[in-house]
């Protein structure tokens, strides 16, 4: 199911538009160039638009906000919503201030994404207008368990048909829907959370996926997180005496190098709900 996905990115070269969090521009720019795609950053009001026009996808990620990159963030999601360019929203620390929250909210309202990525918290408050987080983390009260997964699942369901959006909810367990369908992700591994910026990364490489997959964003998406938890799962396990969690990043992202569709085939770990 994923080995197609993962080859048409290879093929494809998919070209991603990134108004992104500035503390991990370089890993997300590394990360599309590592799965083939090709990233383009720009944040100018006067640039966005034409940026956006000549790419096939835009990712959109809140982590560093400011006066400059909202109205562009508005600017580019129109233009690409006017293309019919697939577009993914990242709410990162939605919950943690109220210029996030609101930020978040209004692009959802004004814009329409074809997925929406984040951690528990961050969707909640999406949900619900209001959350918290642990600054850009999930709150641990959040956190999908196994105990609270059909529950988990419900709401990520519930929301995506709200939203008309692709819910990707990403944490110790993945969650990825339309509404009609979820996929129940168990890939990856708990120290990939020593490392700033990989749900950044994740929200380019899915954003990558669904521009290369345009009729199939569903299994794409859920690709996409299986891809990236595979990737940790195979950087971690060539960790030597001394590494640390930059190294631990580099070698997360050589493993998206690396990677192949039948390795990803193999190595997913989902069940759908």
């Amino acid at each position: 199911m994923f080995k197609e996905s993962f080859d048409n990115l290879r093929t494809n070269s998919a070209l991603v538009h990134n108004i992104t969090n500035y503390v991990t521009v370089n890993d997300v720019a590394n990360v599309l160039l590592a799965a083939g795609a090709s990233p383009i950053m720009s944040d100018d009001i006067d640039d966005v638009a034409d940026i956006t026009a000549i790419c096939g996808g835009l990712n959109i990620n809140i982590g560093t906000l400011n006066g400059n990159t909202i109205p562009a963030m508005f600017a580019a999601g129109a233009k690409a919503n006017a293309l019919g360019h697939k577009i993914l929203l990242d709410p990162v620390g939605a919950g943690a201030s109220r210029l996030r929250t609101d930020t978040a909210l209004d692009l959802m309202h004004k814009i329409h994404f074809d997925v929406i990525r984040g951690n528990i918290s961050e969707i909640k408050t999406l949900a619900t207008g209001s959350g918290t987080t642990k600054g850009v983390d999930a709150d641990i009260a959040d956190a999908v368990t196994e105990d609270s997964l059909e529950s988990a699942v419900k709401f990520a369901k519930d929301l995506s048909k709200a939203a008309g959006s692709i819910i990707a909810i990403t944490g110790a367990i993945d969650l990825v829907t339309d509404g009609d369908k979820c996929f129940v992700i168990r890939n990856g591994r708990p120290e990939m959370g020593l490392i700033t910026g990989t749900g950044c990364q994740l929200s380019a490489l899915m954003t990558a996926f669904i521009v290369a997959n345009p009729d199939n964003c569903l299994e794409s998406a859920a690709a996409a997180v299986c891809a990236m938890g595979l990737a940790g799962e195979i950087g971690w396990s060539r960790m030597q005496h001394g590494d640390g969690n930059s190294t631990y990043r580099n070698r997360i992202i050589d493993a998206v190098y690396n990677m192949t569709g039948d390795a990803l085939e193999e190595g997913a770990k989902y069940e759908i709900k």
